[in-house]
């Protein structure tokens, strides 16, 4: 009988990465799934790979996961509908562009390209923006995925590598196991959770908390924008730690249509598209975009991002749970944070060394 090293919960971007990962070196592994792999936050998510600096360890984590990603990508880009659009970041007004400098110079520091765009440099690359901003800070080495068929293509090289997996949903986390809702129970070494929002239902002590967000897409607009569009008041609407905010986001896909973001809504776990938050999203949107107002809106959705307190994942074993461990609170950057959050947890349950130190994601920093 083919004993089981880990089981993994989720089947997300995070969970398929992690799957991989230990696969790789060698466990032998089982991921459950009560959806389809792939589904949840991973496909309601923008796929957006970004290296954020709010902090010290957010960028650590974003931009060596970036680079994990550009290796995985390599010269098949197309299997992952991969662009290689870059982010610019838009400054609104002065302050807005002294944000950007700052940006500029730390990301600069960690030898990571930008390019501050004075007015006409941001119009020549951008022109469907409103006259009027300051200007900009263009991130080269960003980039876009679908993120469904990235997580089907790191589960499918775990399968190769022989993982198994299991549809079902799990109803609790025992020692060294899990039990599903049918009452099967399903040994291992280890348990990696990584379950995103629903991560908090399984294990309430989890410093979690769901934040909700809108996406819409349009209609096929080749060229409408080149890059990933973000205002740097983003930043701020991100990490709000209450209230219902929206931020300009839009993405160029690499069919030509144009994704809209993004929102943020706290205290609700009801995944019904709202119209309400939906048109002050698309409002604000036009605010930067103008000509946005005039295309034609095919779809819209809605996910949960899971958050932790201080905007860092947990990652790493249970401060209080001996055999579990933690893969999840990604927020909204876990598409581009799964590939060095599936290495980081690797690397700590193999006992090998890490890229990056692993200390700022620990989940026993909220352990009292």
């Amino acid at each position: 009988m083919n004993k089981t090293d880990v089981i993994v919960i989720g089947a997300g971007i995070v969970g398929a990465a992690c799957a991989d990962a230990l696969s790789e070196r060698g466990l032998r592994v089982m991921v459950v799934e009560q959806d389809m792999p792939g589904g949840g936050a991973t496909a309601a998510g923008m796929g957006h790979l970004v290296v954020m600096d709010d902090n010290a360890a957010e960028l650590a984590l974003s931009a060596y996961s970036v680079s994990l990603w550009n290796d995985l990508v390599g010269d098949r880009p197309q299997r992952h509908e991969y662009s290689r659009c870059g982010t610019i970041w838009v400054a609104a007004d002065e302050e807005e562009m002294q944000a950007a400098r700052d940006k500029a110079q730390t990301l600069s520091a960690h030898g990571l390209a930008c390019e501050l765009l004075a007015p006409a440099a941001l119009y020549a690359r951008e022109p469907q923006l409103r006259p009027g901003l300051a200007g900009g800070l263009l991130v080269a080495g960003d980039g876009l995925v679908y993120p469904p068929k990235s997580a089907r293509i790191l589960l499918d090289r775990a399968i190769r590598r022989g993982a198994a997996t299991l549809r079902g949903s799990v109803a609790a986390v025992e020692h060294n196991g899990i039990v599903l809702a049918d009452g099967a129970r399903h040994q291992a070494q280890y348990v990696v959770l990584a379950a995103g929002s629903r991560s908090a239902a399984l294990l309430p002590e989890l410093p979690l908390q769901p934040k909700k967000g809108h996406i819409a897409i349009t209609d096929r607009y080749p060229g409408f924008v080149h890059h990933q569009l973000v205002e740097l008041g983003y930043i701020k609407s991100a990490h709000a730690p209450s209230g219902d905010t929206v931020a300009f986001n839009l993405q160029p896909r690499p069919t030509g249509q144009v994704l809209i973001g993004s929102s943020r809504q706290f205290d609700t776990i009801d995944l019904a598209v709202e119209p309400a938050m939906l048109q002050r999203m698309l409002r604000h949107a036009t605010t930067f975009t103008p000509a946005l107002a005039q295309l034609n809106v095919l779809r819209c959705w809605t996910g949960l991002r899971a958050a932790t307190p201080d905007g860092l994942p947990l990652i790493g074993p249970h401060a209080a749970r001996r055999g579990l461990w933690l893969a999840t609170g990604h927020e909204g950057l876990g598409i581009t944070t799964s590939l060095a959050t599936a290495q980081l947890l690797a690397s700590q349950m193999t006992g090998t060394g890490t890229q990056i130190p692993a200390a700022p994601y620990l989940p026993a920093r909220f352990h009292a």
